[in-house]
């Protein structure tokens, strides 16, 4: 007689993200004015995720194209694809494509980038086929970071200091002194521009810093670069750390994101990129990394794929695509400066400078766990931990209530 009970019973209930919890909670309140600031997208005046005009029209030219076959694409990708997105990342001039030591790989989005890095990492980092860590996260970070790459094999996962609640800012000599501690060999991932969740960004000079301790200590660099171009408005300044530790040598790994610049966050176009040491070790990486992207998801999608592509390989193109970028970018600094000038006329205690130092979507005011609470349960504003937000959310129809409510939530007796 067989038996009745599950082969599934007993396993625990796992927890989900902040991002994923808000969410719910949102979706559940029947507040008509209830304003969610803990999204990823970016997200323009109406409300709704903002798609540029070129992107739609370049989308329905491939739907229209009849000499397009309905084929499997190659596990790397596609070819022109990687060549446009590793020239967008480095520079079209770099050394490092011009000496041929990059490996390009499509992947389904930022998370199967990182994926696809631990498990390169974890079979062929230093000569090794069980390499275990230490991966060295920044102090907050994507809460996936940590289980992609504990999923990957890699337990030794560590968090380094970053984000400086009193500064509303990097804590740079804490995490330098942190990164001066790691074994030789470490990997430390890093944000390239619009670090998330907190918008805070090291500056030229810091990276500089960074980048020494990581030349002595032999640390391995794995770079997040998910919103290029909309950070500071420029696509060459936004990779500008990736540039620099690829120009003094440095092996590196990068995860390109292509969801927010390109309005493709149902399309999941994403790509690693390993810089290396010298030629000669490109054709085993490249295989290495095809043989665990067939194990992964076989072969990536490519409709969002052809639209990046042939936006980065035109000329008018991409002059167009880097006008909206920069176009988004300006209107998300402007958010900042509004809300900054809202708190100030509201009396908010501190200083709101903070708000339009960093660039990009993102930014963290530095609010206690009972102050986002509030602001939750009390005033129907979502925002993630720590009061980091989504500032693209931030519209000319919520902006007096989201600034009445931090001041609330500032000045209440929780």
């Amino acid at each position: 007689m067989s038996s009745s009970m599950s082969v599934f019973s007993d396993k625990p209930v796992t927890t989900v993200t902040a991002e994923l919890k808000l969410k719910s909670e949102f979706q559940r309140d029947s507040h008509q004015d209830k304003v969610y600031l803990a999204g990823s997208e970016c997200v323009g005046e109406g409300g709704q995720a903002t798609v540029l005009p070129l992107i739609l029209k370049i989308k329905q030219q491939i739907g229209m194209d009849p000499t397009l076959l309905p084929e499997y694409p190659h596990p790397s990708g596609l070819p022109e694809f990687s060549r446009r997105a590793s020239e967008l990342a480095l520079g079209r001039d770099s050394r490092v494509l011009v000496d041929n030591r990059v490996v390009g790989i499509q992947t389904v989005g930022t998370s199967g980038a990182v994926r696809l890095g631990a498990e390169l990492l974890r079979q062929c980092y230093c000569n090794n086929s069980s390499w275990n860590g230490p991966v060295l996260l920044s102090t907050p970070c994507d809460e996936s970071l940590q289980s992609i790459f504990e999923s990957a094999g890699i337990s030794d996962v560590q968090h380094y200091q970053y984000w400086d609640r009193e500064s509303h800012g990097v804590c740079v000599e804490k995490m330098l002194e942190d990164l001066e501690k790691a074994p030789e060999h470490s990997v430390v991932v890093l944000s390239a521009a619009g670090h998330y969740p907190t918008g805070a960004d090291l500056s030229q000079d810091e990276w500089k810093r960074v980048a020494d301790v990581l030349l002595r200590r032999q640390i391995l660099p794995f770079f997040l670069l998910t919103a290029q171009g909309l950070c500071s408005g420029d696509v060459e300044l936004d990779s500008w750390a990736l540039r620099y530790c690829a120009s003094l040598g440095l092996e590196l790994l990068c995860a390109q994101s292509f969801s927010h610049s390109f309005s493709l966050y149902g399309d999941r176009v994403g790509h690693l990129l390993c810089v290396l040491k010298d030629e000669s070790n490109v054709l085993a990486v490249q295989t290495q990394a095809e043989k665990i992207v067939q194990t992964l998801w076989s072969c990536p999608p490519a409709g969002g794929t052809r639209v990046v592509t042939a936006v980065l390989s035109n000329p008018a193109h991409l002059v167009e695509w880097q006008e909206g970028l920069k176009a988004t970018a300006e209107r998300c600094m402007l958010m900042r400066e509004r809300l900054r000038e809202k708190l100030r006329l509201l009396g908010s205690p501190g200083s709101w400078e903070h708000l339009i130092k960093p660039g990009g979507l993102f930014c963290c005011i530095g609010l206690s766990v009972q102050q986002v609470d509030f602001l939750a349960k009390r005033r129907h504003v979502y925002m993630l931990p720590e009061g980091c937000l989504n500032v693209s959310a931030i519209n000319s129809r919520n902006l007096n209530s989201v600034a009445e409510s931090i001041h609330l939530a500032l000045t209440s007796k929780l």
